[in-house]
Parts: structure tokens; sequence; C-alpha cells
């Protein structure tokens, strides 16, 4: 089975074409992404208007560029572009595409181009939520992915942090997430203070790893709370009133970097506890890591130590299937069209949840 993904929610046109054999063996045949970040590192965040903008302008190219793979495989290559695309469409089996959460704006733009080549090429076409396809990344894993359930994914971006038990493939139910910031967030906005540019989650990290996470104790937000919800508005204010409280006229790097150091120390500290106590309390089988934030290694590494530990199963994406991407939402249609999910409630919902 041949799965054409498409992913717009934010700020990367992306579009994957996977390969699904017995076993639920996936192949990945193509994945494409058109990154926007240079475009909205100048505003410091994503501006919802640009990046639709800039959706409709890449989004054929990077159609035909996903194609490719499967053109040449199949042996039109030497076809004409557009019969090319139409013999090629007629290998995909199932078009799966991000219909929410995200930009509205930007989910428009990839929900039309889908249902207009769901029509044209007369394929099926199901709609999935895009932390659905985070936690799907890792399926991507060379990890048995057999009798993992129950499962807790914790889900950490820029827009998303959430704890969710997962009892099988389709059903999940969230157990705690973020109160105001989200830990990505936290990140972007440190790094803002701290003149590191945009996205701040890797530029953070890079100069956190050779410092002293003990140089400035930071608090761990709702850490010791009864409940699975996490805050990081707190600590990014408590960043803010450190660097106040330090006086310095200019901050140098290595000051910078202890900062970064003490503050990515406290937001891991807190992921990692609440996640190993809900999983405790769960009784599950497997951790599941996702999304952007779940590219930090120091977040990777404690996890992997707290859970081999506690004799838990472990799992995280490939570092090049954290971010946005295509494949991830291919995977998530596969496992939705498995478990016979609606094919025709293809509607954009910039608030969905799980």
């Amino acid at each position: 089975m041949k799965i054409l993904g498409i992913e717009t929610s934010c700020d990367e046109t992306a579009m994957s074409v996977i390969e699904v054999s017995g076993k639920d063996k996936i192949k990945v045949l193509s994945n494409v992404v058109s990154s926007q970040v240079k475009l909205h590192a100048k505003y410091g965040g994503v501006v919802p208007s640009l990046a639709a903008r800039e959706h409709v302008k890449n989004i054929s190219h990077v159609f035909k560029l996903a194609l490719n793979p499967v053109r040449s495989r199949e042996g039109s290559q030497h076809a004409s572009a557009s019969n090319g695309i139409k013999e090629t469409m007629k290998n995909i089996d199932l078009i799966s595409v991000t219909r929410g959460p995200g930009l509205g704006p930007a989910l428009l733009i990839g929900l039309t181009f889908a249902k207009t080549i769901s029509w044209l090429h007369k394929k099926s076409l199901i709609g999935v939520s895009h932390l659905e396809g985070h936690i799907y990344s890792n399926w991507l894993s060379e990890k048995n992915m057999k009798d993992i359930f129950p499962a807790l994914n914790l889900i950490v971006s820029g827009g998303h942090t959430e704890l969710v038990l997962m009892k099988d493939h389709g059903r999940f139910k969230i157990i705690g997430e973020t109160m105001d910031d989200a830990v990505g967030e936290a990140f972007d906005k440190v790094a803002r203070l701290l003149g590191l540019g945009y996205p701040g989650g890797p530029a953070v990290s890079k100069i956190a790893k050779k410092r002293n996470p003990d140089k400035y104790p930071l608090p761990r937000p709702m850490i010791n709370s009864k409940n699975y919800d996490f805050s990081y508005s707190g600590l990014k204010t408590a960043v803010l009133y450190l660097i106040r409280d330090l006086n310095l006229k200019k901050i140098d790097e290595q000051t910078k970097a202890d900062i970064a150091s003490s503050f990515q120390r406290s937001a891991v500290d807190v992921l990692v506890q609440k996640t190993m106590r809900a999983a405790k309390e769960f009784e599950v089988k497997s951790v599941l890591l996702s999304g952007g934030v779940s590219a930090n290694k120091m977040l990777r590494s404690e996890l992997q130590k707290n859970t081999t530990e506690a004799g838990i199963e472990y799992f995280q994406p490939p570092m090049k299937y954290t971010t946005d991407n295509a494949v991830m939402i291919a995977i998530a249609g596969y496992f939705n069209h498995k478990q016979k999910t609606e094919l025709s409630s293809v509607v954009m919902d910039a608030n969905l949840s799980l």
C-alpha cells in the first residue's frame, strides 16, 4: 500500500510517499520538506499570513518532488510532466493530510490541495491530527513496535506539551498538558532573551551542552503537583529576572551558556519526572517521545536512562523525523485507514485535539 502524506500545519510545506507491506513494515519512498525558518526568523516566530503565502508558492513543486522517486520506480519517468503525475498517482492508494491543530490559513492550503488531487485522481482521502502524526513518527524507529500498549506518549513542541495515554491504535487519552506556555515556546522565549535567535530550541541546546546546568538555581514549575499538567511561563519569567538581577550591561558568552544550561536542566527535569511518575501509575509497557523538542539530546538521554532503570521500553523518532514532516502524517493515515476511520471527514480544525 502506498500513501501520500501532506503536511502544512505551520511553516513547513511537506509531502511524502511511504509504502507499507505485511506486518506494518514501513518504507519511506520520499520525504520532501520546504522550510520557511529563514523567512520567519526576523519576526521571532511564525507569521500565519506569510506562512500561507509560502505554502501556495511551494506546494505544487513539493508535490512533484515527492512523486519523483515513485515515478522513477514505476518506470514512468519518460512520460510528459502532466502524464507522468497522472500515471504515478495511479500507484497511490491513499492520501493522508493534516487537518489540525495548527495555523488555520496554513492548514487550508494543504487541505485544499489534498481534496483537489483526491478528486482529480479519484483517490481516497483521510484527514489526521498533526499530534497523532508526531506520535506515529516513533514507528520509524528501528526497534520492534509490537506489543507496546498501553503506551505513554510525551509530545513536546513549540505549541504542545502533553502526556497522552495510548491504549491501542486510535485510542488516545490526554492525562496532562501545559497550562500556559509549551516547552518549545519557552525555549524560543529564553533564546530571545539571550539574543540567540529563532528557532530557540537548537540554539539554546547548542550553547548549553558544555556548561554548568547547576550554575543558576531555577524553578521546576509544578514538578511536585499531584496531576500531570505542566507550566513553563514561570520558568521563562525566572530567566528574565535572573538576567535582570545579574545587572550586566552585556551578557558574555559564558554567562549566556550557563543560563541556557540551567534553564534546559529545569525544563527537562519537569518533563522526565512527570513522565516517569505517570508511566508507573498507569503501568505502561512503553514510553514514546515525539515533537520538535524530542530532538533535545538531554531530554533523550534522561528519558532513556530513566526508562531503562524502570524496566520500561523506550522509543524515540530518528532525528530527521522530529520536526514537522509528511512521513509521520502518511503513517498516521495508514493506521487510521487500518482502523477503518471515516474517510470523508476531512474538515479543518485549527484547535483539533487527540
